[in-house]
């Protein structure tokens, strides 16, 4: 790390003596030394302490030098200040005595600070670490690792900007240069001292890929306030937002700050920035865990079952559905708050799904348990099945986000098999109905189906039929085997939608069809992967 030197004394007295913690101190004397902002408050102070008694001219480090990863900064200022600024004949001039510096390390020794409002005092000691450590293990997640986010109110990011032009106008008084080095960032700084105690106490190492996040979100009611003149200064970069209950987030603060004139901060905000009489709050103390995805294929047995809840105009039509016929089990061994349920197309509530069944995933969102054994979720599979004639599930299994894309790619390319049951108006042959196996990439122009028409755009699509193949049962019943591209409006194709799709069976046979049953036979998706049994 850079130690403090001479040039830093102006930089840490006018600090100290303003109200502002030993740690911000050295946030704004661009130390990055992460073991020296984990010493105790008390001994960092003390240091300050003696470097502010040393009057010497020489450079005269706090600490020996500590080597560590290079830390991110926060630009405050653009540009250094040329040799101009130094005095006629290029010396040091003196700054004020240390014994002032004494009293102002005393008396900031009780304040809260006013630049991090106490999340670098009292929010690093370990009573804090370890109430959030309780607030894990109460929570009763499973993880290997985490990742630690913070929210900070965003008048911290005025203060800081109030605090630095302070720096830099003493520096100028002084005749002495100012670099343009930038300063720690407060969150880096508070996560360089959190990140150590959280993993000694919750037996796990930080690590910033970690799917399980643990969170804390704090805000200062007391100088909630003080962010308000920007909307004023800078009016369009406070935009309401649908999802934001206030206009001045932490964003639109920092852009109002690269865009004010430093002139006009100033008849605003004080500089320095007043010491306030409270701490922060830590509003919420939140854990996260990353979704978990769970595939496999289902047959539904039933042609009384949607695929999802049916709801029309606010009310239940059916009891229950494919997806919460699965997904109340998941729920409950995932420990998940929530689901989200997709498939490899979908079903009508009177049509069964056969052979080896329907892909799908489900986004098990923020589950407390993630590790399932293969035994486990075999027997969490026969869980499903045994709960219900109406449905069975196979190959369930835990995949990737990524992989349920597989799901979902060239899925119009990709081909289903149909079983229908047709009945005819007019007594039918088997010879009338046996050209129909000799017609090969029948194409289609459907319509938007009137019965969908309420949820799907109207528009012509283009669609195949690849083979059919008819069984001829009685004079006005035949059962069609058909093989078609995925999207193909089955029912339609049979009666004709009174004439949306076109070619349909009952043109083709010159007659009134229509379907009394429709199978799905199989869905050639090649996806989950099939397991052993």
């Amino acid at each position: 790390m850079s130690s403090l030197t001479e040039k830093d004394r102006p930089i840490v007295q006018l600090l100290l003596s303003t109200g502002t913690c030993p740690r911000c101190v050295l946030r704004f004397c661009c130390v990055g030394s992460q073991t020296l902002y984990r010493h105790p408050h008390k001994d960092l102070m003390k240091d300050l302490q003696e470097f502010l008694e040393n009057n010497q001219e020489k450079e005269d480090p706090v600490c020996v030098d500590e080597v560590d990863p290079p830390c991110k900064r926060i630009r405050l200022e653009h540009g250094a200040e040329g040799a101009d600024d130094l005095n006629h004949n290029g010396a040091i001039p003196q700054v004020p005595s240390a014994d002032s510096g004494n009293a102002a390390v005393e008396s900031s020794a009780v304040k809260v600070c006013n630049v991090c409002l106490g999340i670098l005092q009292e929010f690093c000691e370990a009573d804090f670490v370890k109430k959030v450590c309780q607030k894990v293990h109460s929570a009763d997640y499973q993880f290997t690792s985490f990742v630690f986010s913070v929210s900070l109110p965003p008048q911290l990011s005025v203060r800081e900007r109030a605090a630095w032009l302070g720096v830099k106008r003493e520096m100028r008084n002084l005749g002495l240069p100012l670099a343009k080095d930038d300063i720690v960032q407060l969150k880096e700084a508070y996560k360089w001292i959190i990140h150590p105690q959280l993993s000694e106490e919750l037996g796990v190492p930080a690590d910033g890929k970690s799917l399980f996040e643990v969170s804390v979100v704090f805000a200062h009611r007391e100088t909630d306030e003080e962010c308000h003149f920007l909307a004023t200064a800078c009016p369009d970069c406070f935009k309401p937002a649908k999802n934001k209950q206030s206009v001045f987030t932490r964003m639109a603060v920092i852009k109002a700050l690269e865009k004010i004139k430093e002139e006009d901060f100033l008849k605003h905000f004080p500089c320095p920035p007043s010491s306030p009489k409270n701490l922060c709050d830590a509003l919420e103390i939140q854990c996260n865990n990353g979704a978990v995805f769970v595939a496999g294929r289902y047959n539904k047995y039933s042609r009384n079952l949607p695929q999802t809840p049916w709801i029309i105009d606010g009310e239940r039509k059916l009891e229950s559905s494919v997806e919460e016929l699965i997904s109340e089990h998941l729920m409950a061994e995932f420990k998940a708050d929530s689901f989200n349920f997709s498939s490899s197309g979908r079903e009508d509530v009177d049509v069964r799904t056969l052979g080896n069944g329907r892909p799908f995933a489900i986004e098990l969102v923020n589950p407390r348990r993630i590790r399932f054994t293969a035994d486990e979720m075999k027997r969490l599979q026969q869980a499903i099945n045994d709960s219900s004639d109406k449905i069975q599930v196979r190959d369930l299994q835990l995949v990737t986000r990524s992989a349920i894309g597989r799901m979902k790619e060239g899925e119009e390319e990709k081909t289903k098999t149909y079983s229908a049951l047709i009945w005819t108006d007019r007594a039918i042959q088997r010879e009338d109905i046996a050209f129909l196996d000799d017609i090969k990439e029948l194409k289609l122009d459907q319509k938007t189906p009137l019965r969908v028409l309420h949820r799907r755009p109207l528009a012509v699509r283009c669609r195949l039929i690849h083979t059919m193949k008819s069984e001829y049962i009685d004079e006005h019943h035949f059962r069609l085997h058909l093989k078609t591209q995925a999207g193909t409006y089955i029912k339609e194709f049979v009666h004709g939608d009174f004439g949306r799709t076109k070619p349909n069976i009952g043109s083709l046979l010159n007659r009134t069809a229509d379907i009394l049953e429709l199978d799905v036979e199989s869905v050639d998706v090649d996806w989950p992967p099939t397991l052993a049994d």
